[in-house]
Formats: C-alpha cells, structure tokens, sequence
C-alpha cells in the first residue's frame, strides 16, 4: 500500500480543524450528575469522565463507546545503539507479531473488552508478517549524534497515525486507544516529555524495559547529550523537537491523537510513550487535550509530569510499565461505566426521588 500523502501544510490544516469542547455541552453533563440518584461526587471519577464525554461528543447524555480500536505503532530507535535498554534489539519485531497473533499483553487486555487491534510498522529494522506496512527507514537515527530523523520524516510518520485513526473511525471506531512496541522507546519519551515540559532529564527519566542503576545513569546522560547535540531549547519548534529527539511511532501517534480530535473521538492513552506523543500534539493543538484520557498513573515518572501538563489523571494505578497500548485497553471499561451511568441511572426528577 502507498504511503500516506505529507506536508506540514496537510498537517496546519488538520489542526486548524481541532475544535475545544464547547463549555455548554459540559455544564449540561454536570447538571446531569446533579440530578442522578446519588449524593453529588460519590461517583468520584466516574464523574467527570461523564461530563468530558458530553463535551466530546456535543450530547447529553453522551454516546456509550461500543467499538474500541486499538492501533500499535512498531518502530525500531536508532539511539538503542547506547545501550539504554537490556533488551535486544530483535524483539521490537517479534512483540509486533507477536501483538499480530495475539499473545502480546495489550491483545489479550483488548480481547477481554472486545477491542479490535492491529499494527502499523512505522519504522522496524525489519519487517514483522501481518503488520500494516508503512515502514519509513529501518528505523531512526542516533539523536546523540544528530536528529533521530528529517521533519519531513516526522510528518510522514504523523500522516501514518492520522490515516489510521481515519480508518478505523471511518470502519465505526468511536473511542481509540494509541500503542506502541519498539526497543529503547523509552529514552525517546524521556527527551520529547523533558523538552516539552521543561522538567531536568533526570526527573522523568525511568527503567523503561528493566535498567538497572547504572543503565539508569547511564540513560539519562545519553538524553542530555541528545537535546545538547540538537540544540533542543524551551523556544524549538514542536515539530523540529519531535523529529531531533522522536520516534516514529512516537510521530505516528501525534498524528492518531490529531485525527481523533478533529472527528470528536475520545482517546485514551496509555503510558510514558503515549503520553510524550501527547505533548507533541498539545504543543501543535493546544485544544488536543479535551479529547484525551490517561488510561493508567503508571511508573515511569515522565507520565506523572506529562498527565500534569496535560490535565489528565491516570483511570487506573496498577502500577503498569508493559507499554503496547495495554492501560490505555484495561480502562476502556472504567469510560464506557461511566458513559452507561449517564445514559441508564436514574434521576431525582424522573423517578421521585427526594434529595437530601
């Protein structure tokens, strides 16, 4: 199949389509909650979710999401060559087929909740069978020695995750969840959250894939290094920051998070590298966020830094690290309680029910 058409103007235009909730439609989902059979806030959590769906979808009650869609970007890192991962680097193709066939841990969680799953190879060493292929190189560059790839590139990738995102609503998706599988994508994550938020490396830097504590030192100079050698400072260019420091299945899911947003289709995220993608797209469109949920609270410290920034707040805190989209997956159920809650509890002014 032929790659995606991209120019940053297709990309201008696709943000300038991404609408903030309108704050009436939100108001309308908290009177709701006002008038549900229950002591106002006991629901907690549940909420709030409600009302972010009535302004989401422009309705209240909200639409129950009923056809989740999982999409895995598989990329493979150019900087895994400083060894920042024990892992090697073979296994970002067999956990992409292995997502394929359906005994990676994100299948097995999306099954439970009848989510369907696929994988686009945006950018693996070499190919993984049944995959979507949209394979730009054979991974990135070393960004300790220059960016990780061109903008041109990054916008490429990004045109990756819109086209999925489009297809799978296009097919009746109607709430997604971004994943991701690519050995050391985790330091990529690290640099995209460090430079985006202003954070010191060392405070969002975690053990992605198990490094021990001299990996984990190890790691966090190699980040350092990496935005030093590509001149990343608070004022660079979202864009030019992604594709210095990113990966393209972190690119490709900027451009899911983007196309969700101008349809009106919620997202929940997942973890540190779902979340890093996250602040791309909030850097290019700010009103990104009211579309977004944190599937997860996580343990890599970026995701706490990045939900911070965002707005968001993990729906579960299980301590989860597998990355492949699996959190975002596990709290598909929480969004969908909470939108049935809405749509099927009953009300103090149509049951008779008094109020204290």
């Amino acid at each position: 199949m032929a790659m995606p058409t991209a120019t940053e103007t297709e990309l201008t235009e696709l943000v300038a389509r991404i609408e903030p909730v309108d704050p009436a439609w939100q108001q309308a989902g908290r009177d709701r909650q006002n008038d549900l059979t229950k002591p106002p806030g006991s629901l907690g959590e549940l909420e709030e979710i409600g009302i972010r769906l009535c302004g989401i979808a422009a309705q209240c009650p909200p639409p129950v999401p009923h056809r989740p869609h999982v999409v895995v970007f598989a990329g493979d890192h150019g900087v895994f060559a400083q060894q920042v991962t024990p892992w090697p680097q073979e296994v970002s193709v067999q956990m992409a087929a292995g997502v394929v066939i359906g005994f990676a841990g994100v299948s097995v969680i999306a099954r439970a909740h009848d989510a369907r799953v696929e994988v686009y190879d945006v950018g693996l060493k070499q190919p993984a069978e049944g995959t979507v292929d949209r394979r730009i190189s054979a991974g990135t560059s070393d960004f300790t020695v220059g960016p990780a790839m061109s903008r041109q590139q990054a916008v490429t990738a990004i045109a990756v995750g819109v086209e999925a995102a489009n297809l799978a609503i296009d097919a009746g998706a109607d709430i997604l969840v971004p994943g991701e599988v690519g050995l050391a994508n985790t330091t990529p994550a690290a640099a995209l959250t460090a430079a985006l938020t202003g954070t010191a490396v060392g405070q969002v830097t975690g053990r992605g894939a198990g490094a021990d504590d001299a990996m984990l030192t190890h790691k966090i100079e190699v980040i350092e290094q990496g935005l030093r050698t590509n001149g990343i400072g608070a004022e660079t260019d979202p864009l030019d920051v992604l594709a210095a420091v990113g990966g393209y299945e972190h690119a490709a899911m900027v451009g899911f998070i983007l196309a969700a947003a101008s349809r009106r289709i919620p997202v929940v995220l997942d973890g540190v590298v779902s979340c890093s993608a996250a602040l791309v797209a909030k850097a290019l469109a700010p009103s990104v966020v009211d579309y977004l949920f944190a599937g997860h609270a996580g343990v890599e410290p970026a995701i706490a830094v990045a939900h911070e920034a965002l707005g968001l707040r993990g729906l579960v805190d299980l301590g989860l690290r597998l990355g492949e989209g699996s959190g975002g997956a596990l709290a598909l159920p929480l969004v969908r309680a909470a939108a049935l809650v809405m749509n099927e509890m009953g009300t103090f002014s149509g049951q008779g029910v008094s109020k204290a």
